[in-house]
Order: structure tokens, then C-alpha cells, then sequence
């Protein structure tokens, strides 16, 4: 069966930064102004906190179209920062120290947030990538997620990109995930039975106030709540617009690649795949990765080599699959955003230089 070319999405999310690159609380001023200039491709929006900035692409089907909309949305903010004395920052969380947090953006749903989860809402100082792609209905979209599964811990190292926060080498290509997973509703999916047993579990964790509303379903993929598609929440918010989109086209390949596949989905327990996510956020791409189909350790590029090889015909169908293999061989040789961002850190131990890097100012 030939696998049908899906529509995608992406959404990222920035840290508004002042000159000195600590967390501004202008991000609310910054998107507006953003929004008001001409022929902005996308959508723009608010985030958790004040220091932040959120793009998201329309519907695209190629990914040629898909770092078009991202190139030019992360230039409609980075434009409006400048305009107003800030930066805009490509990073999974803050690489300086900061005094406090950021105000909670005023919001209704957020300042509910802020107070029924305290610190954990006041102090996640975290930007994620978010990856939609289309399914027919959300119990093929289950079927789907228990495909996809496996291939988390590898889709995690595409755009690690917070090795260094408050101030220190972290230890972590992502040291987001770690940070976003004090939610109680973030982490891996478990493998579900069916969309009755994803339901049962979304209504168990409003009823005891885990979550306040469904918007909150914060697993590492998940079945999204405003439109018919799958979404991909594993990852940090990448260093550069190319990253991006190859965790977007890697992501559609195997929701492709699930919808055409006949067979059950692969089991996995979440204990042990928490633990391969665990080795994933710690060395990134240019590290090693747990195998989905062994366990194994090995290099992630391997990995991602043969998740490409799963997914060549889809890849393929969609135009993607030499844009893949370049951008992962690409990635493998050069690093990724927190081998770069260890790099800058490593020659004067300063994270003011790491801001530098991301945010163009070097």
C-alpha cells in the first residue's frame, strides 16, 4: 500500500530576550507587533509566561513550503524585538541565570494555571517544536501514536537545544525535556488499547485536577484538540529553521508510514521507553540513542539513518527523502544546537555567548 502524502504543521515556541540576553517580560508586545506587520505567513500567539513568542505555520504540504513560513515567521519576531531593544531566542530554556521568573502572561487560562500548579506553571521556562501531521480520525490517530512510539527517543535528539541553562553545562542535549516533564501530564504516551482507554485517562486527570482542561494533555505525542491531527510535543524548539523541518518531515514519514502498516503496533512498556528518552535528552545527535527496534545503544545517526529507511517511501511520495538524508548527515557532521551551543560556551565559559549564537549577535 502506498502511503499517502500527509498535510503538516509546525509551531515554535522563543524566549524574548533583552540585550544582555536575561528573559524580557515584552513577548506580549512583541508578537502583537509582529502581527501587525504585512503578509505574515502563519499565525502568531501568546505564551505561558512574558518572555515568550509563539509562530506556527498554516497547513503545508511540502517542505520547501514549510521553511518559507518558518523562516519568515522567526524573522517577523526577531524584526519586531529589535525594533524594541530585544532578541529573539532559539532555545529549549534560558542559558543565563535569572533573579526571578518571568510574570505569568495575563491571561485567564494561564493565571488559573499559575495558580493551581504554583511553581511548576512559574517557573517552566521551556521553548518546544511542536509537529502536526493530518490522520483520517482519532482512532486511527491511536493506532498511529502506538506505531510511533518507539521512535520518540530518536525524534528527541533532532533539535536538543538546551544543553546550557542557568548559567551551567547542563549535562543534557535537552535539558527542556527534563525541565517540562515535572507536569504531570507530560511524558511518554503509554500504549493504548483503544481511544476509549486515551479518554479514560484524560478523564481520570480532570477529576483529580492533574490537568484543568484538555488543552493541558502534555504526553510527548498526543491527539490534538483543535484540529485532525497528530502532535508531536517531544522536542526543543530547534537552532535553525532546516531542523525544524526535518523533525517535520520525519514525523508526517511515520505517520505515513503507521497509516499504511497492517500489523500491531511494536510493545514497548513506558518504563523502559522513559528510560530511552532519559539516554536520548543526555547526548543528543551526536550521541548515542537507544534502538526502538533493540534497545541497543547506538550512534543516533544510525538510528536516524534507519528511520529514514523505514520511511523512505513516504518520504519519498512527499519529496522529502533527499532533504532527509542531507539535513541528518548535515546534522551528524556539524552538530546540533547544543553541540553548538557547548562550543560557544566551552571557549570563555559564558553563556552570554551562547545567547550570542542563537540569537545572531556573535
Amino acid at each position: 500500500m502506498k502511503p499517502d502524502v500527509l498535510t503538516f504543521g509546525i509551531e515554535e515556541e522563543f524566549f524574548v530576550v533583552d540585550r544582555r540576553g536575561h528573559l524580557s517580560q515584552a513577548g506580549d508586545d512583541v508578537v502583537d507587533a509582529a502581527e501587525a506587520a504585512e503578509d505574515v505567513q502563519g499565525e502568531l500567539q501568546h505564551e505561558l509566561n512574558l518572555s515568550q513568542a509563539e509562530a506556527a505555520t498554516g497547513v503545508c504540504s511540502t517542505h520547501a513550503e514549510a521553511l518559507r513560513q518558518l523562516g519568515g515567521l522567526r524573522e517577523d519576531l526577531a524584526k519586531a524585538a529589535r525594533a524594541r531593544g530585544y532578541r529573539l531566542l532559539p532555545a529549549g530554556a534560558p542559558p543565563l541565570s535569572e533573579a526571578e521568573p518571568p510574570r505569568i502572561t495575563p491571561n485567564p487560562r494561564y493565571q488559573r494555571m499559575a495558580e493551581h500548579f504554583g511553581a511548576t506553571a512559574r517557573t517552566s521556562l521551556t521553548c518546544g517544536c511542536h509537529v502536526h501531521v493530518a490522520i483520517p480520525d482519532q482512532a486511527r490517530g491511536i493506532d498511529v501514536l502506538n506505531h510511533v512510539r518507539p521512535w520518540l527517543p530518536a525524534l528527541l535528539t533532532i533539535t536538543a537545544n538546551s544543553a546550557i541553562a542557568d548559567g551551567f553545562d547542563t549535562g543534557y542535549a535537552s535539558w527542556r525535556y527534563h525541565q517540562w516533564s515535572r507536569w504531570p501530564s507530560a511524558g511518554p504516551p503509554p500504549r493504548f488499547a483503544s481511544l476509549d482507554e486515551y479518554e479514560s485517562i484524560v478523564d481520570g486527570w480532570l477529576r483529580s485536577g492533574a490537568i484543568l482542561d484538555r488543552g493541558m494533555i502534555y504526553w510527548d505525542v498526543r491527539l490534538s484538540e483543535k484540529q485532525p491531527t497528530l502532535e508531536f510535543r517531544i522536542s526543543d524548539v530547534a537552532a535553525t529553521p532546516t531542523e525544524a523541518v526535518l523533525l517535520g518531515v520525519l514525523a508526517r514519514g511515520l505517520v505515513a508510514t503507521a497509516l499504511a502498516e497492517d500489523g500491531p503496533a511494536p510493545e514497548l512498556s513506558n518504563e523502559v521507553l522513559r528510560g530511552r528518552l532519559w539516554r536520548a535528552s543526555k547526548e543528543g545527535v551526536t550521541g548515542c540513542c537507544p534502538h526502538p527496534g533493540t534497545g541497543d545503544l547506538e550512534p543516533a545517526k544510525a538510528v536516524l539513518d534507519d528511520l529514514i529507511a523505514l520511511t523512505a517511501p513516504a518520504l519519498e511520495a512527499a519529496g522529502d527523502l533527499d532533504f532527509a538524508r542531507e539535513a541528518t548527515a548535515r546534522l551528524a557532521a556539524e552538530g546540533g544546537g547544543a553541540d553548538r551551543q557547548r562550543r560557544a560556551f566551552a571557549e570563555k565559559n559564558r553563556a552570554e555567548d551562547v545567547v550570542d549564537l542563537l540569537t545572531g549577535s556573535g
